[in-house]
């Protein structure tokens, strides 16, 4: 996604990564020593009392990261083991379960963490480690050239794609751990630094992993952010932040807000509409050219995305902002950014449906015409890793459901088996190959059979894609699409 340029007022310019630090709630000294009469600090583990999906009551392990008095009465801010940082939350005294607790493992007076200081100290089973799924060598991935066909199986499929034996290819599915930040294809790597929101963890301290605003006004919504942003610190202390939805302009009160409507004669967001059907439509943001629009866009996503890392500038990005239209004007629903030249095949750096709007197809729909701009491009692309559990979980039911589209297709010719290959799959989706061979491994269609590599797609993979594609309303039509890629690469400083 995008860099940032810090709002704080008098901030000065930060080197690349560096967060924007917003005065949140008090935040007790992480070195402060246990009480003779055991007091709850910063690092405790605990179980605590919270409602589930069923609204049932249970008690997961969950870590202090902040302790608050407010008039007397201590709050406590939680983070439940092993659930996303978007369930974070400040607790009371009574929520806690004091008979399990355990205390945080002493370490030397300056913590340090990746070899930076400023980090808490550390809890029990502080490491973060990484789930990665590897694909076992031996199973059977077909080369990207072979040539697959189409025959039953036993009456048990009602196709089967075959592909002739090549050379195996040894490929990473993406993860599965549906909470994880850091699910990626293949090894975990360092974050790049080259300027789009990457995930940087040794910035990440008591600070930046505390939701720091309570609550967004936007249009018609108020939203209720997941994670932290940094807004300037004025603003953090407020009950309610108060953004025009058409700019994206922040401010402390309603009244500002009044004031600023009477100035503000943007009713779409700023940039070329690039599409529109019915009343969808999508809009193009150059950063460079829109520069304030794309930062307070970036703050506001910061808000919903917590694997990535705010930077300070929007130049190399580009902004394409969906948006639903009714009478008052164009309705911002979501957003993906890419960068202007990316030499790892990105056509995705971030993507955000907003909250009031996710579960109803829009999110697809941004993936969708990420690779329709792709195929104008004559590219394949591929999302910037790592994903976020919800992003994750989007791009594999797309790539799913595409490439069975194409696979169901298939029409035999003069008789013979209908044959395909990875990288014909690949052209016609606009789907990096890597991707397309990790989805097939992902459903489990590879089988080798034969003496040959099939791709077997049986009746409840069928059965299960045409119920899917029959709820999927919402659709990119490509002649709606008026876009007109251009070469970054040849216009010096864009």
């Amino acid at each position: 996604m995008a860099e940032v340029v810090s709002p704080v007022p008098g901030a000065g310019r930060r080197e690349p990564g560096e967060v924007g630090r917003a005065r949140g709630p008090p935040v007790a000294d992480p070195g402060a020593a246990l009480s003779p009469q055991g007091e709850i600090i910063e690092g405790c583990r605990l179980p605590v009392l919270r409602r589930n999906q069923d609204n049932e009551d249970e008690w997961p392990l969950a870590e202090i990261l902040s302790v608050k008095d407010i008039s007397g009465r201590k709050l406590f801010y939680v983070h439940y083991i092993d659930f996303n940082k978007r369930l974070d939350e400040w607790v009371t005294h009574e929520r806690l379960d004091l008979k399990k607790i355990q205390f945080p493992k002493k370490e030397a007076k300056t913590p340090t963490k990746n070899g930076l200081p400023g980090s808490r100290p550390g809890s029990p089973e502080r490491e973060v480690k990484r789930k990665v799924e590897v694909v076992s060598p031996a199973t059977p991935v077909p080369c990207e050239t072979a040539p697959a066909s189409v025959f039953p199986q036993n009456g048990s499929a009602r196709r089967a794609v075959a592909a002739q034996p090549g050379r195996k290819r040894k490929s990473n599915c993406l993860g599965t751990d549906e909470d994880s930040q850091d699910s990626s294809d293949g090894i975990p790597s360092a974050p790049r630094m080259t300027g789009s929101l990457v995930s940087d963890r040794s910035h990440d301290d008591i600070v930046t992993r505390m939701k720091n605003i309570e609550c967004i006004e936007l249009g018609r919504h108020r939203l209720k952010p997941w994670y932290f942003s940094p807004y300037p610190q004025e603003l953090t202390t407020l009950p309610v932040l108060y953004l025009c939805e058409f700019c994206l302009k922040y401010g402390r009160s309603l009244k500002c807000l009044q004031r600023h409507l009477t100035k503000c004669d943007l009713r779409h967001p700023p940039g070329n509409e690039i599409y529109r059907k019915g009343t969808i439509s999508f809009f193009e943001i150059d950063g460079r050219k829109n520069k304030s629009y794309s930062q307070n866009l970036c703050l506001l996503a910061k808000c919903f995305l917590d694997h990535k890392t705010l930077y300070y500038d929007t130049d190399p990005f580009l902004f394409y902002v969906m948006t639903e239209y009714d009478c008052k004007g164009f309705h911002i629903v979501g957003y993906f950014s890419k960068e202007k030249e990316s030499t790892e095949d990105y056509n995705v750096a971030c993507i955000l449906t907003l909250p009031p709007y996710q579960r109803r197809g829009y999110g697809k729909l941004l993936i969708e015409f990420s690779y329709e701009l792709s195929k104008v491009e004559g590219k394949t692309g591929t999302p910037e890793k790592p994903l976020s559990d919800l992003g994750l979980l989007s791009y594999r039911s797309y790539w799913s459901q595409t490439i069975l589209e194409i696979l169901m297709g298939l029409k035999s010719e003069s008789g013979e088996r209908p044959q395909i290959t990875i990288n014909e799959i690949s052209e016609i989706t606009s789907i990096k190959k890597e991707d397309v061979i990790s989805t097939l491994q992902y459903l489990n269609l590879i089988n080798y059979y034969k003496g040959q590599y099939i791709l077997t797609l049986s009746e409840d993979i069928v059965d299960g894609h045409e119920r899917a594609m029959l709820k999927r309303l919402l659709r990119i039509d490509s002649k709606c699409l008026h876009f007109t890629p251009k070469d970054w690469s040849k216009r010096g400083k864009w």
